[in-house]
């Protein structure tokens, strides 16, 4: 079964949104220099590559990552291709394919490199998170920093995403993935208030693997 990664890798390179924190290792200790191990601590924003937003990001009535339900970032999961005009937001007239699976994932292909800045990438009209969520959506994702445009100030789609209460992934890579339905596995790590936190985000070939019923996480 093939497992396809749609995490960008993590280094200072990585683009992050311009005035947030980029990504910053510093090595206290290392083999390199006759220590008997290596010790690295970092620096960065939450809102790193591919990431998970909690709504504590997005609305002053939010929760933190830690309180969101993690049975939203597993599962079946359909990637869809959506071709518009650079810096356009996806509406409904742009969705052409029946919704499959609980989970949403869109291929824009408009920010091709995730080590270069381009401000003019594709994101999500309000209109269509809600139809998602119409058709029993639990999360939806973008290939792309946000589901909202760079100089967005009211955060359309971020504010629909409150209301419906859906999770959601920015800045995974699907360049190399076909159309169709699959697993996702994409956990959020539980950093206590945080707005957000990186995942590492796979995508399994087999769509079934863990099939849609009420899990009950254990603490």
């Amino acid at each position: 079964m093939k497992v396809f990664d749609i995490t960008p890798e993590i280094d200072e390179k990585l683009a992050v949104f311009p005035g947030d924190v980029p990504f910053e290792r510093n090595i206290a200790m290392d083999f390199k220099s006759g220590d008997h191990l290596l010790l690295s601590a970092i620096k960065t924003t939450l809102h790193l590559g591919a990431h998970a937003d909690s709504s504590s990001h997005y609305h002053r009535d939010g929760v933190g990552v830690e309180q969101r339900q993690l049975t939203a970032y597993f599962g079946q999961a359909q990637v869809i291709s959506v071709s518009l005009r650079l810096g356009e937001r996806i509406s409904l007239a742009d969705l052409k394919t029946e919704i499959k699976a609980p989970r949403v994932l869109f291929k824009t292909n408009s920010f091709p490199n995730p080590k270069k800045w381009n401000s003019d990438f594709m994101s999500l009209s309000p209109e269509v998170i809600e139809f998602l969520h119409s058709k029993k959506v639990v999360l939806v994702g973008i290939d792309t920093p946000s589901v909202d445009p760079e100089n967005s100030k009211a955060l359309e789609s971020h504010q629909a995403l409150f209301k419906t209460k859906m999770a959601v992934l920015e800045g995974i890579v699907l360049t190399q993935i076909p159309d169709g339905v699959y697993t996702l596995v994409a956990l959020p790590l539980p950093i206590k208030n945080a707005d957000a936190s990186p995942v590492r985000a796979l995508l399994f070939e087999e769509p079934d693997l863990f099939p849609e019923q009420q899990y009950q996480v254990v603490k």
